[in-house]
């Protein structure tokens, strides 16, 4: 039973991201009923960060969706979500890394990752500093994987009211997209995702070079636990 108007803010929302930036609409505690009417109206690619609920909805939904795993990974779930998962977008160590290659190699998959980073002030558990994901890149062990490609950066901005600060944190991981494609990606066409921007802040985010915004409460109202 839809008692939200999905359809609605989803289309309100498609109306605002310009061409060239796609939405993962982030549906993680959300009902299948949900995801469906959003289906329905031509949306395909949706954020899920458990893989317990994700696995239930993969079950059950249309095969023809895109699941983005958006939260944080550890890396004794990667081998439940490997075979059918199309982007990994919050890669947070070279260990989970490694592990994300060893587990799409026994499906014969390449599984697109982004890394993610930490530049927001507030305190949070996981993410490569820019320094971090300098250093990960450099060392070049990434290199060697052949069922893991790098396709860019994801990232959260600071939950603050500030948007200046908002602004001046999405401009730094975009420098650093572009610092870190020069560098090691020029001749990769794959390596051009920055997934920034969320309910609260996706359009600095997509003045500030996002491609990809990552959108639940704005489409599918509060979560349902």
């Amino acid at each position: 039973m839809i008692d939200y108007d999905v359809k609605g803010h989803l289309r309100q929302i498609l109306d605002d991201i310009p061409q060239g930036v796609r939405l993962v609409a982030v549906s993680k505690y959300h009902p299948a009923e949900y995801i469906e009417t959003a289906y329905e109206e031509g949306q395909r690619l949706f954020g899920e960060s458990h893989e317990q609920e994700l696995r239930r909805k993969y079950d059950s939904l249309p095969k023809d969706i895109c699941w983005h795993f958006i939260g944080h990974l550890q890396t004794n779930k990667v081998k439940y979500i490997a075979p059918y998962i199309s982007m990994i977008e919050a890669v947070d160590s070279l260990k989970l890394l490694r592990e994300i290659d060893r587990q799409a190699a026994k499906h014969d998959r390449v599984i697109d990752v982004l890394l993610e980073l930490h530049i927001a002030e507030e305190e949070t558990k996981y993410g490569l500093t820019p320094d971090d994901c300098r250093r990960l890149l450099q060392e070049g062990e990434w290199r060697e994987m052949e069922h893991v490609r790098i396709c860019g950066l994801m990232m959260m901005a600071s939950y603050v009211d500030d948007e200046s600060q908002i602004r001046s944190e999405f401009q730094m991981a975009n420098n650093l997209f572009d610092e870190l494609k020069a560098a090691y990606f020029a001749d990769a066409p794959y390596f051009c995702e920055r997934s920034w921007g969320m309910s609260h802040d996706y359009p600095i985010a997509i003045e500030e070079g996002s491609t990809m915004v990552r959108i639940g409460t704005a489409i599918f109202g509060p979560r349902v636990y």
